[in-house]
């Protein structure tokens, strides 16, 4: 891919997941042995959103089906944001669910950190670059993907070009991003200024000044792109994959990545990364699920159903969207942040971000 993740993305709604939760609870009495699939023919995934769709065309609904179809294994899921999932996955640490975890980075390390995964590299996993895997095996990238920003086509002639043409009184009430810490992307927002405008303080003041023209706090990405195609919003926050995903169905949707006044373009990997999960109730089924989302037949379904850019670096797709997709990404500079110093003080460059816009 030339991007990963600065790992980050959506929100609080868990989309169709109520009656999963459900049925998730009502077995929980198995969910808390290690490593025996007690003969059941399920797994569950929590992740990040993005990568299913809602009208059932997504990579997750193609690569699930086959999936079950090849091994009749029964796919779970249950999706949010990345911050989201691993609070989740943590509460629910003493009687295990979820045998699958996919996020964002810096939410992958930090699921890592707080002891959510167990070590698997899965077969393919080689061929992934190392700067998109875990050495240990703790988590790897099975989609890679790029931070990016959307506007509305039809009511912007063409795209905004920098940060700093955000500020402009056109854009007040009609830009929002999604919420730092709870997002991946809405993270993402945060290590990209911080890059851009040369540290944590320049980028606080800035994010300090749009606060006049965002319409609020949003738990969800993927919820702003329909917001900005049908004209409620100019601007929003998202990530190239699910962006372009949706473009397909959105005509007015356009992908852009904002530079600094006398920049360039700037973007950076925020690969969707998968891991084992600890205590998986299902931890062989969930073994052979990450196979399979690394296998050259998923892979090679990456740009051409779902919009994103193969993990592993063997897989060279020639469909149409992955070409129209290198264009996108043509005279964008990608830069590749220091995840360890993200991780280590997420919580103090969200707090930074708290005090000020005041959210």
């Amino acid at each position: 891919m030339p991007r990963s993740r600065m790992p980050l993305r959506t929100a609080a709604a868990l989309t169709g997941s109520l009656a999963l939760a459900a049925s998730l609870t009502a077995c929980g009495g198995s969910a808390s042995s290690a490593d025996s699939d007690d003969g059941a023919k399920t797994v569950t995934v929590y992740s990040a959103d993005g990568l299913k769709s809602d009208k059932g065309d997504g990579w997750y609904d193609r690569v699930f089906a086959d999936f079950t179809k090849k091994t009749g294994i029964e796919v779970k899921y249950v999706e949010g944001g990345s911050g989201e999932m691993v609070q989740r996955a943590l509460r629910e640490k003493t009687n295990t669910q979820a045998d699958v975890l996919v996020t964002l980075p810096p939410f992958i390390q930090q699921a890592d950190g707080k002891g959510l995964l167990q070590a698997y590299k899965p077969q393919g996993s080689d061929k992934v670059k190392g700067g998109d895997k875990a050495p240990d095996g703790k988590w790897t990238s099975v989609v890679n993907n790029y931070f990016g920003f959307v506007y509305d086509k039809k009511e912007l002639p063409e795209a905004p070009k920098t940060w700093e043409e955000l500020l402009d009184a056109r854009y007040k009430g009609k830009l929002q991003y999604s919420t730092p810490g709870v997002a991946g992307d809405g993270t993402a927002v945060l290590v990209k200024a911080m890059h851009d405008f040369g540290g944590k303080e320049p980028a606080m003041e800035y994010l300090r000044k749009l606060q006049a023209n965002n319409v609020g706090p949003s738990s969800s990405t993927s919820k702003l792109a329909p917001k900005t195609d049908k004209g409620e919003l100019l601007v929003a926050n998202g990530d190239v994959q699910m962006n372009y995903a949706q473009s397909k169905s959105m005509p007015n949707l356009g992908i852009w990545f904002p530079a600094k006044d006398g920049g360039k373009p700037t973007s950076f990997a925020l690969p969707y990364a998968a891991g084992l999960v600890d205590k998986a109730p299902h931890t062989e089924n969930a073994r052979k699920l990450l196979d399979y989302l690394l296998s050259e037949d998923a892979q090679k379904l990456v740009s051409e159903v779902g919009g994103g850019f193969p993990a592993r670096t063997d897989v060279k797709p020639t469909d149409a969207n992955a070409v129209e997709l290198a264009k996108l990404m043509t005279g964008v500079e990608v830069f590749e942040p220091d995840w360890a110093d993200i991780d280590k003080n997420l919580s103090a460059y969200v707090d930074a971000w708290k005090s000020a816009t005041g959210s």
